[in-house]
């Protein structure tokens, strides 16, 4: 496939449903689940629901969840999960640390958190406390695979068990519910999910940088070794570890980091990664407390956020399955078509040679459902 059909491919899509202002949609009441339906899961179109949605929910209109004290006290004696990091995204690409195996390529492997297992109250101290940029070690409590209603289940009287309307259009209650907890250091690199996802912002701000399905050539999907944080220190703010996951698994990632931490480095991403920062502007939006974000099926996003003023964000998302029909089918074959553009070859210190269409769909859902 040629670089010029991909772009006619990505301008039509945009012009035809999505919009080219690239801003997402906002509603300033639910919408009815036919309208929802038609409008925006049909369409695989965002949108952001207002305050109005939320504002029967105890967390939201009584700010519950801005209060600490209630927190600790709802969750007294409850173990939650953390994920530790050295820079506070979990989940993402780093470099292979040195003497890895030797059949290791130079570049770079996909990372996961290093989790422990502690007290409400310790997790949230640990939260704070690694929000200061002096910091080693970033807390996140992400735990997914419906660890709201595993971990966080006395608090379910403060929020929804789903949204109702999103029930009714999508036919079926969410899979998995998830709490996220962090500071302003955490981070979630490019992914998608095999998810409708209702997102909810209870307190602080999360930042979103959203692109369509149509537009995956334009973040590099490459197989990534994959890798594990651990620390041997018994303190949780011991110096985490890289070390390389044996057997061997290859895991599909986005290449791309929209923010690098500098000017070298940002000139490095737009050499080997000409596609997504010459191309359309991406879907933007800032989903403040009490906002819903109706972030449809198999959209990558790229996720930061702004604390309160107690330094934490506090979010909580519903996770409905998807349909996999005729729209899955198409977008799984348009990202399998590889096609080669005129531009610089992306290098190796910050993209792997392989392309995700080497795997199999298989392995590229089961890393997907990684949140």
């Amino acid at each position: 496939m040629a670089e010029g059909q991909v772009r006619d491919l990505w301008r039509e899509a945009r012009e035809l449903g999505l919009g080219v202002s690239g801003e997402v949609e906002r509603l300033e009441a639910p919408p009815s689940p036919l309208v929802f339906l038609r409008d925006f899961v049909a369409a695989n179109k965002p949108c952001i629901i207002s305050r109005a949605a939320t504002l029967h929910w105890p967390a939201v209109a009584r700010s519950l969840w801005s209060d600490d004290s209630y927190l600790c006290q709802a969750l007294e004696g409850c173990d939650v999960s953390v994920h530790l990091t050295p820079h506070g995204r979990a989940d993402s690409l780093v470099p292979i640390p040195p003497g890895a195996p030797g059949d290791a390529p130079r570049g770079l492997c996909f990372a996961s958190a290093f989790v422990r297992t502690m007290e409400f109250r310790e997790a949230l101290r640990i939260i704070y406390s690694t929000g200061s940029p002096s910091s080693p070690v970033v807390a996140y409590a992400q735990q997914q695979n419906d660890c709201f209603r595993a971990e966080y289940s006395a608090l379910s009287a403060d929020v929804e068990p789903h949204i109702p309307w999103a029930t009714e259009a999508l036919g079926c209650l969410p899979e998995a519910v998830n709490l996220w907890i962090g500071n302003g250091r955490s981070e979630t690199s490019f992914h998608k999910d095999h998810y409708e996802n209702l997102y909810v912002v209870v307190t602080g701000e999360k930042h979103f940088l959203l692109l369509p399905p149509t537009e995956v050539h334009r973040l590099y999907v490459r197989s990534y070794p994959a890798a594990q944080y651990f620390t041997s220190s018994s303190s949780e703010m011991g110096k985490l570890k890289v070390e390389m996951v044996e057997p061997k698994i290859l895991v599909p990632w986005c290449s791309v980091d929209p923010y690098p931490p500098s000017p070298e480095a940002m000139a490095e991403q737009r050499l080997s990664f000409p596609l997504y920062f010459n191309g359309p502007k991406p879907f933007q939006c800032t989903v403040k407390a009490g906002e819903i974000l109706y972030l449809p099926s198999m959209w990558f996003h790229y996720v930061s956020q702004t604390p309160d003023s107690n330094g934490r964000t506090i979010a909580i998302n519903y996770w409905y399955d998807m349909v996999f029909d005729i729209k899955y089918a198409y977008f799984n074959f348009l990202q399998s078509i590889s096609f080669s553009h005129c531009t610089h070859e992306p290098s190796r210190k910050i993209c792997n040679s392989c392309d995700v269409a080497d795997l199999s769909e298989d392995s590229e859902l089961e890393s997907t459902k990684k949140g």
